[in-house]
């Protein structure tokens, strides 16, 4: 069993006797669709890409709702166009990996037509123009990392490509945000023509960032005389050009041995995992959970397609900004936080694995539904209670995602202000609550105080994950060891006050002597992790 075209054809019953859910749409018909009137283009055809957006589309596809599929482009590494992408005529297999052990396998057909963002080759790049200038396109979007609209470096100093671009014009740019202004300029010059410009990735007021980088390019090209000067008014015009905002939620973990492992058992072929020269690491086939969210904000100046009719919620700007600090700052990412900290502290190597330890699990539900839920807004279209629920009871716990607390605990310092910090400023500023109330969180502090020292709770070494302040932080608790002497605590005071990383001076709150307290428990000596968790955590 081959994953390309001629492969189903010539093994459809086999296929499906192996339980894969296959297109059921008429594929020659939708391909010369897309490729006449393209409605969605989306640069950045990763995993999360595969395993939601494109299956979503498959699924109006096959109910006769939708007549045109989605055209993939990659505009940072080529060869996963090249070498994933069209080696299997586009198609990938995605194995939903479900919290009841069983395994939904689909192959996703929808992408129709990928590209290679490449100003370089004419025949590519002329593609991508005449997509761009086809009246019929509703929607760019995006999934290429939160750095990936950044035009500075650590510095603040512009990035060697951004600023020859900025010289240069939109002509042939070398940039991945240039060549993309470059084809927004095509639309414009085709009569300016409308387009919603939308980000998917996982950070906050993500339309914002891609506005930002497509007005600087703008601004640059139209002071320097290397565009219209039209084009500035065209990418301000909320009538013309929209950057919505949106808030994402799928875990799709890097392919996976056992999944893997799992197909090929199935008879399926040519399924080994490439590493590219830029080391992604790409597989024609995706593992994901089987939970999804996408929020978009609702603002589509040339019409959008109907995906809301496949579960994807359409919204005011304001309630994705809700939905998404429900997500970040209460139901989902505080807990992974919380269980990615203890887990390196406890030995554990899957996040699963710890929602069988009572007292982590207790840990994260209090966290979440005590001392988060009650400054939680509710926006309406997500409940908050229903959203922990499903991510204590279904999505966390899953044994089938292999998901390590050592991945989710890389840059730490950068997570926990807006994890942790939003709900302690709610409490601070909510005269009905007292912030002293808040127990755990607290210890979620202590503990990565006490992860820094890099000795597990038997007292073995282990590697940090990487966090761009490993060398600011970790001097704070280099001389602490694992016993129980006193120690002189006021070490801790500096790293304490630094709002930066907790959201909150902790000191000038009156949480910090807490926080320290928790640290000498935990850091008493081997073993004093799981005891303090068990003093601590109310049964």
């Amino acid at each position: 069993m081959k994953l390309t075209l001629q492969g189903i054809r010539e093994n459809k019953t086999e296929f499906e006797a192996k339980g894969y859910h296959l297109p059921e749409f008429d594929y020659e018909k939708v391909k010369k669709n897309t490729y006449e009137r393209p409605v969605w283009i989306h640069f950045g055809a990763g995993n999360i890409f595969r395993a939601f957006q494109a299956n979503v589309v498959q699924r109006l596809l096959n109910q006769g709702i939708m007549d045109v599929g989605l055209v993939a482009a990659e505009g940072y590494d080529y060869e996963i166009i090249e070498k994933s992408n069209r080696p299997h005529d586009n198609l990938s297999l995605l194995a939903t990996l479900k919290a009841a052990g069983t395994v939904e396998k689909t192959v996703v057909g929808s992408i129709m037509e990928s590209l290679i963002l490449d100003s370089e080759n004419d025949a590519e790049y002329n593609r991508l123009k005449e997509i761009f200038r086809n009246p019929s396109l509703q929607m760019a979007s995006f999934t290429i990392t939160e750095k990936g609209y950044s035009l500075v470096n650590g510095k603040g100093e512009l990035l060697p490509s951004i600023a020859e671009d900025f010289q240069k014009g939109p002509a042939k740019p070398a940039s991945y945000l240039g060549k993309v202004v470059s084809l927004l300029y095509a639309r414009f010059q085709a009569d300016k023509l409308p387009i919603a410009m939308v980000s998917m990735d996982n950070c906050s007021h993500n339309g914002d960032k891609l506005y930002a980088a497509v007005n600087a390019f703008a601004e640059k090209w139209c002071a320097a005389g290397l565009a219209d000067q039209a084009f500035l008014a065209y990418v301000n015009d909320s009538t013309k050009v929209s950057f919505p905002w949106s808030m994402i939620d799928k875990i799709t973990p890097r392919p996976d041995a056992k999944v893997e492992k799992m197909l090929l058992e199935d008879g399926m072929e040519n399924l080994e995992p490439v590493i590219t020269s830029k080391n992604t690491y790409i597989a024609p086939f995706v593992n994901a959970e089987e939970c999804e969210y996408l929020v978009i904000e609702d603002s589509f100046p040339n019409g959008r397609p109907p995906i809301d009719k496949g579960g994807i919620i359409f919204t005011d700007r304001a309630t994705v900004d809700q939905v998404e600090k429900m997500k970040v700052c209460t139901c989902l990412n505080p807990l992974h936080t919380t269980l990615a900290i203890y887990g390196c502290l406890m030995g554990y190597t899957l996040i699963a694995d710890e929602m069988k330890n009572p007292l982590l699990k207790k840990f994260v539900e209090t966290v979440g539904y005590v001392e988060g839920l009650p400054v939680v807004v509710d926006p309406g279209i997500i409940k908050p209670r229903d959203f922990i629920d499903a991510v204590v009871n279904v999505r966390i716990p899953n044994p089938f995602m292999p998901d390590t607390p050592q991945r989710i605990a890389t840059d730490t310092s950068q997570k926990l202000a807006i994890r942790f910090g939003e709900t302690i400023k709610a409490y601070v500023k909510d005269p009905t609550l007292d912030v002293k109330s808040l127990k755990l969180i607290p210890l979620v502090f202590a503990g990565w105080l006490r992860y820094l020292m890099a000795i597990d709770d038997q007292g073995n070494s282990f590697t940090l994950s990487p966090d761009p302040l490993l060398d600011t932080v970790t001097p704070y608790v280099k001389d602490y060891s694992l016993d129980d002497t006193p120690k002189d605590l006021s070490k801790l005071d500096e790293l304490l006050r630094k709002d930066s990383i907790f959201g909150v001076d902790l000191l000038s709150i009156g949480m910090g002597d807490l926080v320290k307290q928790y640290f000498a428990e935990l850091s008493a000596g081997t073993g004093c992790v799981a005891k303090t968790l068990k003093k601590y955590i109310p049964a």
